[in-house]
């Protein structure tokens, strides 16, 4: 099993790695399968069903497939261009992807949010279909958005998640029993060993270059979202917190009467700048989600920041043994809030970003995952009830709170040898069965919890 650095961060745009971006992916792909058939198009329709559906308006899911259908991708989004396009399409019913003819194609008709219809392979399905000049569908394509910018068309996700065509790798570790016995086996730490795995794949200098700008896009977002301030889109009103606080905490530095807990508040001010960030569309990492993106970012600038001794040239061992963790719950659970709930999202991101803490501060490989397992564990049972479908309450505070249990987790388990009792495989194994069992109301459909108990929304 296989899952590159690259596959768990992806740069793209907010609210939702699943419903933003994933749509937007799936109708990029659409067009390719377009590109490559015989028939002579002349419109485009879309129907979201299942998540896409019920949260569909609140996570930007229409425009996001409108967008995909006209040619953008969530790593080279532009967003002037893209409001000047959607104005356009609404104005002329026509959508003009590059090396195709224009295609008819009416927003308040031809998008359609199916309430009724769910898809069998995941929450997350929509259906995309061209038509040639009689209105008659001559080509269609169900794809499923299973969480973190992934994208699966119904035959790839029937084949199974054991596919993977690409050239073999050292350290193929499918669990965390795996990884920790390899390890040993070889005297590598778990960054190591993941780092050798994306040289056979990428090369040294893809890796380098490409984790490099992994973070600059992350710290890119928290520094933005520390000067930002306004009211975010989508009609609750909610108000940047991040910057006001931020701006206190400056003015107490130094001060002796500063309590220690201070410290919580720097890790969730981070957390919170990236996620009003996302929230409001901007350019955000996924890790391994949008609505957790903002817990790790959080936690490697509080290690960066705040640790005696930290070095930037730890970062890409950060990513990485977070990356080898992230491949692990997404292999064996899901990291997908329409499917699992919140756990697979901010569990996920907390089980990552304290894997990577523990790492760059000297933890062992089973101390490592012992950190990864305490922040998973501590996160079961978490639903996912978005407030009016937006990725905003209680999404944001919830990234604070995930990065102050990273770094817990972390640390308690430097203070241990790495030996427990609950492995990371059987947390991870207890997360994929809780989703099973927790009511559809809770995973992303903002049809129970907060998002039904808040007044006025």
């Amino acid at each position: 099993m296989f899952l590159s650095v690259f596959d768990m961060f992806k740069v793209g745009i907010g609210p939702s790695s699943s419903h933003t971006m994933g749509p937007m992916v799936a109708a990029s792909r659409f067009l390719e399968l377009m590109r490559a058939s015989p028939f002579a198009f002349h419109g485009l329709r879309a129907s979201l069903h299942g998540s896409l559906a019920f949260t569909g308006v609140g996570h930007a899911t229409d425009r996001a497939t409108i967008l995909g259908l006209a040619g953008f991708t969530p790593d080279t989004y532009d967003a002037d261009k893209a409001e000047k396009t959607l104005a356009d399409i609404k104005a002329t019913g026509l959508i003009h992807p590059s090396d195709l003819p224009a295609l008819k194609f009416d927003p308040g008709q031809d998008l359609l949010f199916d309430f009724d219809t769910l898809l069998s392979g995941h929450a997350n399905g929509m259906i995309l279909m061209a038509t040639d000049g009689q209105g008659d569908v001559t080509l269609r394509e169900t794809y499923y958005s299973v969480g973190g910018g992934f994208v699966l068309t119904e035959a790839e996700l029937a084949q199974g998640k054991d596919t993977d065509d690409g050239p073999p790798v050292p350290f193929p570790f499918k669990s965390a029993t795996q990884m920790l016995e390899m390890s040993e086996i070889s005297g590598r730490s778990i960054a190591e060993m993941k780092r050798s795995n994306e040289y056979a794949r990428g090369g040294e200098d893809h890796l380098k270059s490409g984790t490099k700008r992994l973070w600059q896009v992350m710290n890119d977002c928290i520094n933005r979202g520390l000067e930002a301030e306004g009211i975010l889109p989508g009609g609750l009103s909610v108000k940047r917190r991040a910057h006001g606080i931020h701006q206190k905490l400056l003015a107490e530095r130094g001060m002796n009467l500063t309590p220690p807990h201070t410290i919580n508040d720097w890790m969730s001010v981070y957390a919170m700048a990236v996620n009003e960030e996302n929230a409001a569309g901007g350019q955000v990492v996924t890790a391994p989600t949008n609505g957790a993106a903002g817990v790790l970012p959080a936690t490697l600038r509080y290690y960066l920041d705040h640790v005696p001794g930290a070095s930037e040239s730890h970062i890409e061992d950060f990513l990485l043994t977070a990356a080898a963790i992230g491949g692990l719950v997404k292999y064996n659970a899901s990291i997908s809030g329409a499917e699992a709930g919140c756990q697979a999202e901010v569990g996920s991101a907390a089980a990552m970003a304290a894997a990577g803490l523990c790492a760059v501060m000297g933890g062992t490989p089973q101390q490592v995952e012992n950190a990864a397992e305490i922040a998973l564990e501590h996160h079961l049972g978490m639903t996912c009830d978005p407030v009016k479908g937006l990725v905003q309450v209680p999404c944001i505070e919830r990234n604070g709170l995930g990065a102050i249990k990273a770094v817990s987790a972390a640390s308690l388990s430097l203070r241990g040898d790495g030996t427990h009792l609950v492995p990371l495989d059987a947390c991870i194994e207890t997360m994929r069965q809780t989703g099973l069992d927790m009511s559809e109301k809770y995973k992303e459909t903002s049809l129970g919890g907060l998002a039904v108990n808040v007044p006025n929304c």
